[in-house]
């Protein structure tokens, strides 16, 4: 009748229906519990007590029922009062495990105890004895044939036992982690989430704690799995034991950061791709989204989750009438570690109606999840309205306080509107929550660059470093000393962490050093296989640096290399947001998922080549790339691009005057008459390095303007009296003078561009655009209208 019941019993609860499964399991206990003695409990030495021990277990199982039915106190109660708890690994984890659903953090560690039993790590030499009581229960007759057993003998009945116990105590190991973080002491959760893995290489709970809130640093992680003892995996056949080992650190691999050791991520990917056909799983190909993610590779990123997200097999099953709404509902339903990401890519692609479709669809079906809310918050920072999207920040990382998407979305905002102070805080918060991401460190580097606040930059940029790449915590002291690049390509890392070292030294006058950082960027993105257009601006910031020392040439080729690969179709825009690199979010991305221009940088960029060939004497390509200049960033729309055409609106006016001059042939005159090389080293002493990042922190083209409006022939104002109706006068006369020569010299570009050589294109006098706006210096604005 026990067995008859038993069966009963656990059917029930494996077709979910509680009722039955408490109804019988509570007579199942009954009957098994009045053939105990009455009064008192075998001591643990009687194990070997049958009635014992089917009573000990049905009340297990009855109290395991009640907590798949959420009766968390009702299992409380029946452990308490059969006194299990004190006796028992199962029914003391039991317990421990209700009160942490209860939030009765305090109650748990009191029930589990605050040390962890470090003596149960696995030895190498474990692995034998598992399997064997795990294997098949033979035993070999006197004639050599194996002969099946009803049960174990007596010493392998207590091997089996043991074993249990130390599983449950690597479970209970995993709940001390989750009390501990609960009551934000991280580096006791992250020991015991080691511990547990440790005593059970099974336990992936503790695993995967540690992986998704990056509580080791990528170099540690990959340092820990190395230290696992695999061949301690519990295998029924013998004969596939060492397979099974190699195959769960495969799995266990996938889980890592993907900047630690690429190659290793890969080849693991890779054989549970192909050998164990494990190609189209979810998890596999979230590890490879996240790996494309990493590498700035947003499009083919965002093609892997939305696969993930799709359900192809029903989408054909179904008619047409039921497609809109199958369409909805493939985007429920899955592990929640895919919104993040798929998030992200949909943010840096541009698609901002799919991730409208993606946030109602989340707030009709999952209103109660924490992913809903971050959905909602990442549209509105897509259509630039922060304070909403702050406030869906919030209430995401309310509703999960571990949720990195959440914090850092949270204080992305903030950084958005400029508002350094609390970013920072925010920023502080996730790095003490994250304390293995770099990314919340870099993040904070960047907001005291953005402050000026150089020595904490250099401090947190370091430490980003340091974890990014898997050096040594405290050795990068000196962002001058950095590793080389073969050393950083065998760790990995990020790029982005050494083009905003190479930034601080930029604007610290260190431009060799500066140099040296923006190649190691370059390499190191060019290593990792990344998108060559998301470090558009990486090479924009090298090219900047050569000119400042007057490597023009080099300094040409980096600004022809910038626009080939914005031309050939690539994305150069980069401002990542979760999970992979990151950078400011303030501007919306007028793209889809084919990538997108940013105007303002590929403005920039041809108004740094006008300036380079300027310095290069070849005035005539000068005009052409300004006028280029004034054309893209004319056509933004406004904002920070448009004002920048003002720039490169001067810089094209005060080139047609050289130009001009250079043409009457008035080389005689003391301006005119100087060489390239005075030019350029009168200019390198006032270059003060005033230029700012847009995004990957690209110097502006404010600096242009001052290095070449004085190199032009014009009045010394000092010599002139000291009236300002005076200066007014002479400035009115020389603005009418730059207009004279200004027309004289698109006079002359029109007529004479079929004789002359080059790459000049014809300058169509009704299709200029007017510059954007003027730009202040003192109290004069040079005017730089173009007047037809």
């Amino acid at each position: 009748m026990d067995g008859f019941l038993r069966n009963w019993r656990q059917d029930a609860l494996n077709r979910g229906q509680f009722d039955s499964a408490v109804y019988i399991g509570d007579k199942v206990f009954a009957l098994t519990s009045e053939a105990a003695p009455r009064g008192s409990f075998p001591s643990h030495a009687d194990s070997d007590d049958v009635n014992w021990k089917d009573s000990d277990s049905d009340a297990f199982w009855l109290a395991q029922v009640h907590f798949s039915n959420t009766n968390y106190t009702r299992a409380l109660a029946l452990l308490t009062r059969k006194d299990l708890i004190s006796r028992s690994a199962a029914c003391r984890y039991l317990a421990a495990h209700c009160y942490i659903k209860q939030n009765h953090f305090e109650q748990a560690l009191s029930v589990l105890g605050d040390h962890n039993p470090t003596h149960l790590f696995r030895s190498k030499n474990s692995r034998r004895k598992i399997q064997h009581i795990n294997g098949p229960n033979r035993v070999t007759l006197r004639n050599g044939k194996n002969a099946a057993t009803s049960r174990l003998d007596p010493g392998e009945d207590r091997e089996r036992d043991e074993y249990n116990n130390v599983r449950f105590e690597a479970a209970m190991c995993y709940l001390r982690g989750l009390c501990f973080a609960k009551q934000n002491a991280f580096d006791r959760a992250r020991d015991c989430y080691k511990d547990a893995v440790r005593i059970d290489v099974q336990c992936f709970e503790a695993f995967d704690q540690l992986m998704k809130n990056s509580l080791m640093s990528p170099a540690e992680e990959l340092e820990f799995l190395e230290s696992l003892d695999f061949d301690s995996v519990g295998c029924p056949d013998a004969s596939i034991a060492q397979e099974a080992a190699h195959f769960t650190k495969m799995l266990y691999t996938t889980r890592l950061s993907k900047y630690s050791s690429p190659s290793i991520l890969s080849d693991a990917t890779e054989t549970l791709s192909t050998h164990y056909k494990l190609a189209d799983n979810p998890d596999i190909l979230l590890s490879r989204a996240e790996a494309l993610y990493t590498q700035c590779r947003f499009a083919e990123a965002l093609e892997l989750t939305s696969s993930i997200l799709s359900n192809s097999e029903s989408s054909t099953a179904l008619t047409t009438a039921t497609a809109p709404h199958l369409s909805a509902q493939n985007h429920l339903g899955h592990a929640p570690a895919v919104y993040p990401l798929h998030l992200a890519c949909l943010y840096e692609t541009g698609a901002t109606n799919s991730l409208f479709l993606l946030s109602h669809t989340l707030a009709d079906h999952a209103p109660e999840e924490s992913y809903t809310y971050l959905a909602i918050g990442v549209y509105y920072l897509s259509v630039s309205k922060v304070a909403e999207a702050r406030r869906f920040f919030s209430k995401a990382s309310l509703l999960d306080p571990h949720s990195a998407p959440a914090w850092i979305g949270f204080a992305h905002t903030f950084a958005a509107e400029g508002e350094h102070d609390q970013a920072i805080a925010a920023y502080s918060t996730a790095a003490r929550l994250f304390q293995g991401s770099h990314l919340p460190q870099l993040f904070l580097g960047m907001q005291h660059l953005a402050l000026n606040n150089m020595s904490l930059a250099h401090e947190y940029l370091c430490a980003a470093y340091a974890m990014s790449t898997g050096a040594p915590s405290g050795s990068v002291t000196s962002i001058t000393a950095l590793p080389s690049s073969t050393e950083g390509h065998s760790l990995g890392g990020d790029p982005l962490v050494l083009n905003e070292l190479g930034v601080v030294l930029y604007h610290q006058n260190q431009l060799e050093s500066a140099i040296e950082l923006f190649r190691q960027s370059l390499s190191l993105a060019t290593s990792l296989h990344c998108e060559p257009g998301a470090w558009v601006a990486t090479r924009a910031n090298l090219g900047h640096a050569l000119r400042r020392i007057g490597r023009f040439t080099e300094s040409l080729n980096e600004f022809d290399e910038c626009l080939r690969i914005g031309a050939a179709g690539a994305s150069i825009g980069y401002s990542p947001f979760l999970g992979g690199s990151g950078g400011h979010v303030s501007g919306v991305s007028a793209s889809g998922v084919g990538g997108y221009e940013d105007r303002g940088l590929v403005g920039s960029l041809h108004t740094a080549r006008g300036l380079v060939l300027l310095e290069l004497g070849r005035t005539m390509e000068a005009v052409t790339a300004l006028h280029e200049a004034v054309r893209v960033l004319g056509a933004s729309g406004g904002g920070d691009a448009a004002g920048g055409a003002g720039i490169a609106g001067t810089l094209l006016s005060r080139a047609l005057e050289i130009w001009a001059v250079e043409g009457h042939g008035t080389d005689s005159t003391p301006e005119s008459g100087r060489s390239g090389s005075s030019r350029s080293s009168a200019r390198a002493s006032r270059d003060k390095g005033k230029g700012k990042s847009a995004r990957r922190r690209v110097p502006t083209e404010e600096s242009y303007a001052e290095e070449w409006t004085d190199d032009v022939p014009q009045v010394d104002l000092q010599t002139m009296p000291g009236e300002s109706a005076t200066l007014e006068r002479v400035e009115m006369e020389l603005d009418d003078e730059a207009d004279g020569l200004l027309s004289q010299a698109m006079g002359r570009t029109r007529d004479g561009h079929s004789r002359r050589p080059g790459r000049t294109p014809e300058l169509d006098l009704d299709d200029t655009p007017a510059a954007a706006g003027g730009r202040h210096r003192g109290s004069r604005t040079v005017r730089s209208n173009v007047r037809h």
